[in-house]
């Protein structure tokens, strides 16, 4: 499996995101082809009336032979859940051994227009699966209802039969056959998720790819906790990436170095900041150990411009150019400031000695 990509890919209307993502991305970066297996890519677009239930699912009335029924559909992040356990799967035989140079399907869940529907009301719970870890799995796992288990089981093809009291109590998945419910746990244990206590994680082969436009921040807020799960990617006007190549921070010690320093400029700037106790960087807000530039820009920067400072960019402009108003007009978008990504890191090294 590919290390799975989650990113949130920014900028202007019109910039082409949507067209880097159906074009690069998905065929070039997680090996997706379109018309060879469709069913790997889920689409979805964010907006002020889409709901958990139409992220994850929900029940819907159905009426038949005028009898109405309650049926539990899927939602967009529940179907590439599944299927991305599928791909896993059919790479496993019956031991639940992986099979030789057999190569485990990506899945991308895409998600247009971020920032236009709530996203903590829409994501809830699954927010806590957005930590990863090295090998590309959910960090943490969460518990989910018995109808969401069951739909994600149904989905990836398990087939069951109920005793009397209307349970569980036989599970069938070829070739993985078993009929006992800790002896089927075992065999799919691959999977990471947990028959009796429903907890699941995300696997490595599902990647989340979101769009948003910078215009649009105003209409539903992310917070910093949210921000801080995602990789960014900024997109100019002219369509290109904002991307300077090369290392920021060769290890752990110089970004935490660097992160005291940052903390102390924003705070010496607390008159310019609402909320300011939200508004310092963590340790972890970025977890590699080596950093890269395109890392401080796209997720660090712009987390300066578009939430720490964005009442007030002077504190931004007088630590890039000081008090002189010559060079004021230069850092009018955050375009602007995403090319001073050297200075900034320079400015910000040593701004306890000013």
């Amino acid at each position: 499996m590919n290390s799975p990509i989650q990113k949130i890919l920014f900028g202007s209307p019109g910039t082409g995101k949507s067209h880097k993502i159906d074009h690069e991305i998905i065929p070039d970066k997680l090996g997706i082809m379109v018309n060879e297996t469709p069913e790997n890519i889920i689409k979805t677009v964010f907006h002020p009336e889409y709901t958990y239930g139409d992220f994850i699912g929900k029940l819907i009335p159905i009426t038949r032979s005028r009898k109405v029924e309650y049926n539990f559909y899927e939602g967009h992040f529940l179907r590439a859940l599944s299927q991305a356990y599928k791909n896993i799967i059919k790479s496993y035989d019956k031991q639940g051994n992986i099979i030789d140079n057999h190569k485990i399907e990506n899945v991308v869940l895409i998600i247009d227009e971020l920032n236009r529907g709530n996203s903590s009301s829409i994501f809830g719970s699954i927010f806590q699966l957005l930590d990863r870890d090295d090998d590309g799995w959910s960090s943490y796992y969460i518990s989910i209802n018995e109808i969401e288990f069951i739909k994600i089981l149904e989905l990836i093809g398990v087939e069951f039969s109920y005793d009397s009291n209307g349970k569980v109590d036989k599970y069938e998945l070829k070739p993985h056959n078993s009929v006992q419910l800790k002896t089927f746990q075992e065999k799919l244990s691959f999977l990471k998720f947990d028959l009796i206590n429903k907890t699941i994680k995300i696997p490595p082969n599902l990647s989340i790819i979101a769009t948003m436009n910078t215009s649009d921040s105003s209409i539903y807020y992310m917070d910093s906790a949210f921000k801080r799960r995602w990789s960014w990617e900024f997109i100019d006007i002219d369509s290109k990436s904002v991307t300077l190549e090369g290392i920021a921070f060769k290890n752990r010690d110089e970004w935490h170095n660097f992160i005291q320093n940052i903390n102390f400029f924003i705070k010496s700037n607390h008159k310019s900041i609402r909320g300011i106790e939200d508004k310092q960087i963590g340790y972890f807000f970025i977890k590699d150990d080596e950093i890269k530039n395109a890392c401080i820009q796209n997720k660090l920067m712009f987390f300066l411009w578009d939430s720490v400072f964005n009442r007030d960019k002077k504190p931004l402009i007088n630590l890039l150019y000081g008090e002189n108003t010559k060079y004021h007009n230069e850092l009018i978008t955050f375009g602007d400031f995403a090319k001073q990504v050297d200075n900034f890191i320079k400015k910000i090294n040593s701004f306890k000695s000013v």
